[in-house]
């Protein structure tokens, strides 16, 4: 390379730009890890990847990824937060980070391992895709240690903590050190070696490990010379927590474990000579395939239980090591492991910034932390926590927004439910619930009140499934109708539907939502979720049911929109009726607001749809896969981001539909595993006050200039400008959500009739 600048960065220099950021890394990556022909051939393959990206009409849904993990990491460099705030959203980077390796890098070496091709949305194949993934992966995770060692770690003091060496401990606090590893540490530490006599241990993912190199006297080489080196290796156990620590008159210390064994490690090593102690930490593949059994729940059930075990143990897909390992080591794991250099992530900071956790929730620092706002009444509620929740609900839908609004009446609905005498039975679906469920408690109190409990319970939830087994299994030996999933799909859908007796009728309620029944994340996620007793639609979940439930194929739903039935097809053709709309001259408009944009189906159509001159505006917080802003290709779509304290989770699907418009809520991504591999739902927003609220929540979202990234052309991200250098009022949704008026919601909109536009323009 020597001194050389990719074409690329020559081309372009948007600091921001998708791929042209890696090269400002890319210098100094490759001076230090590469030998020159290495450097070279890195070189030819990110050029001319480069190049094959540029020309291709879709962003690739892994480079879209860790965009959106920028995204997050920029939280932490706000410096309106507080240092706690910042460690939080390093923490968040790094859970990210975590599963992005275990998931979609470890598809990608299911492909390249097993040698099956792939071509990914960029045009590229899969291992120029994997050198320019792992160059655009080193080049965040260099930017998340430089924040953290220049802007973040300076703060701690004044802050009234540090994390320290046990250099920095005095005398005392050593001694305390010591005796702590002597009666904790040290006895549930096993030193395993490897050498020709003993096999390669089984070293844990997600676990911080030593590696020790060390010689013996006693021991020579074939040739004489005292060269023989063996490797061993110390797991730290995960039982214990991640820091010890010391309050101080002024100040509190976090001494890191790892620093605790380091500074004990010989007394694991008699009698040898310690040559070099190199801390590290395995991401391994963690995706992989159910094999379905139809005929047996319990081999259904202990299939996933082997396929956990399987992920603990599975592939390598990515080494985080301290700097000034051992290079001996680290060759010997490239070799063992069949991973490049640039797998290999160096830190000369702290190893897994998950630990983070253990500061920001440490007792003295409670005072420090930001004030959670109080949750405001849904409108068309009287109060939090309606007397009667069958009442409520009988005098017409009620949308709930969370965390804006509690979910506590979700909670009523199912707990009063439980109680009630009339009520006779309870179906929900269940994805993720929290621990110590209140969700499962009020179904296990129904069942033992003689009710009808049905459960689906997704037991496939990724890294949730072994509490999704011991759950459902506690359910079904209540006395609980429970379903493991269906073979062959994930169950994705919320649904929640109550059957009661009301003496000259049975009445159906009904909760629809695009979040998990989970009163844990309601409180950190924003959600909708939908309160009704609607005839039509309560009508199409009872059929819904039964179809998941049993063996019924209804032949259409009046208010509901199914997956893998007819999801993507049904999105099609509201998509065309806006495109047959703008070509005849009538007012159309599309808005979305979802987690991941990724199905190329239907972003061919929403490119079509820009290209017949439908406004098009996408709120998309995560994967993006389609390019807005393309000559010719997407002129009339933009894409935005919303980043801040909640995560949006909400999937709202809006089209103008001539004035007349159609609104739905769900469950539901405009992912390929969506509609062809789950069981995913949309409902309609019928009522017209609450699809008018649906409205307002996207029309806030379009309007946010604080949490707001607009995407670019080439697949980069801006910030909004700041509100105040542009002498703008800030309108921070996260935070005008909690005080909303109905005076506010009557007056939003999304689309401006035609006439209303040319008046506009005129003036």
């Amino acid at each position: 390379m020597s001194g050389m600048i990719p074409k690329y960065y020559k081309r372009s220099r948007a600091k921001d730009s998708l791929v042209g950021n890696l090269f400002s890394f890319l210098n100094n990556f490759m001076n230090t890890k590469q030998t020159p022909e290495e450097k070279r051939r890195l070189e030819k393959v990110i050029n001319k990847s480069y190049d094959v990206i540029e020309k291709s009409d879709y962003i690739s849904r892994d480079l879209s990824w860790i965009k959106f993990d920028e995204r997050v990491l920029d939280q932490a460099r706000d410096n309106r937060r507080n240092i706690f705030d910042k460690l939080k959203f390093l923490a968040i980077t790094a859970s990210n980070l975590d599963e992005f390796f275990s998931i979609r890098v470890g598809s990608l070496y299911n492909y390249i391992d097993f040698g099956k091709e792939r071509t990914d949305y960029s045009g590229l194949r899969e291992i120029p895709f994997k050198k320019t993934l792992m160059v655009a992966t080193q080049a965040f995770v260099e930017e998340s240690l430089r924040l953290y060692r220049e802007e973040i770690v300076p703060d701690f003091a004044e802050n009234g903590f540090r994390i320290v060496n046990i250099s920095e401990l005095n005398n005392e606090e050593t001694e305390q050190i010591v005796d702590y590893f002597s009666r904790t540490i040290y006895p549930m530490l096993t030193p395993m070696v490897f050498d020709h006599t003993h096999s390669f241990p089984s070293l844990l993912a997600k676990t911080l490990i030593f590696g020790v190199v060390t010689r013996s006297e006693n021991e020579r080489s074939e040739n004489g010379k005292n060269e023989n080196r063996k490797i061993s290796f110390v797991q730290i156990p995960q039982n214990l927590k991640r820091f010890h620590i010391f309050e101080r008159e002024d100040e509190t210390l976090f001494v890191p474990i790892e620093e605790i064994i380091r500074h004990e490690i010989w007394k694991l090593y008699k009698n040898v000579e310690i040559e070099a102690v190199s801390l590290f930490r395995l991401t391994r593949n963690g995706d992989f395939d159910m094999v379905e059994h139809e005929d047996s729940e319990t081999d259904f059930i202990d299939e996933i239980r082997k396929k956990i075990k399987d992920r603990r143990l599975g592939r390598v897909t990515r080494v985080e090591i301290e700097s000034g390992c051992s290079e001996w080591m680290l060759e010997m794991m490239l070799k063992r492991w069949k991973i490049d250099k640039n797998g290999i992530f160096q830190s000369d900071n702290l190893l897994d910034f998950t630990a983070f956790w253990q500061i920001i929730k440490h007792p003295e620092f409670k005072s420090k932390q930001p004030l959670q706002k109080s949750s405001v009444p849904a409108l068309g509620l009287n109060s939090q926590t309606p007397d009667n929740i069958f009442e409520a609900m009988s005098e017409g839908d009620i949308l709930l927004h969370h965390p804006y609004n509690n979910f506590e009446p979700v909670l009523q609905l199912l707990e009063q439910a439980a109680e009630d005498p009339q009520v006779l039975a309870i179906k929900i679906t269940l994805y993720r619930i929290s621990k110590n469920s209140r969700i499962a408690d009020a179904l296990l109190h129904a069942a033992e009140n003689g009710k009808h409990v049905s459960v689906l319970f997704e037991v496939k939830a990724r890294f949730d499934e072994e509490n999704n087994i011991r759950e459902a299994q506690r359910l079904s030996k209540a006395g609980c109708f429970v379903i493991y999933g269906i073979p062959g799909l994930k169950t994705h859908t919320k649904l929640l539907q109550v059957i009661r007796n009301e003496g000259d009728r049975v009445k159906s309620y009904a909760h629809l939502s695009s979040g998990n029944y989970n009163e844990d994340t309601a409180k950190l996620y924003t959600d909708i979720g939908l309160l009704t007793t609607d005839e039509v639609l309560t009508r199409d979940i009872s059929e819904f049911f039964n179809v998941i439930t049993g063996h019924s194929q209804p032949h259409s739903y009046e208010r509901l929109i199914t997956a893998p039935r007819d999801m993507r097809k049904r999105l099609v053709e509201m998509i065309h009726n806006e495109a047959d709309n703008a070509r005849e001259g009538l007012p159309s408009g599309i808005c979305l607001k979802i987690n991941s944009l990724q199905d190329k189906i239907t972003i061919d159509e929403l490119y079509k749809a820009s290209q017949s001159g439908v406004p098009v505006r996408l709120i998309v917080r995560g994967i993006c896969c389609l390019r807005p802003q393309r000559k010719g290709l997407s002129d009339n779509i933009t894409v935005r981001s919303i980043v801040g304290d909640f995560l949006e989770h909400t999937r709202i699907y809006y089209f103008h539909n001539n004035e007349e418009p159609k609104v739905y809520g769900g469950s539901a991504d405009i992912m390929v595993r969506s509609f062809d591999r789950r069981i995913e739902s949309l409902f309609e927003i019928h009522a017209e006050n609450v699809k008018q609220q649906t409205i307002h929540i996207l029309d806030w979202n379009l309007k946010d200039n604080v949490n707001a990234y607009e995407m670019q052309e080439d697949g980069s991200y801006k910030h909004c400008a700041s509100p105040t250098e542009c002498g703008m009022e800030p309108f921070d949704t996260q935070k005008k959500f909690f005080k909303v008026s109905m005076n506010e919601v009557m007056q939003a909109k999304l689309f401006e009739p035609v006439e209303e536009v040319l008046e506009e323009v005129l003036a």
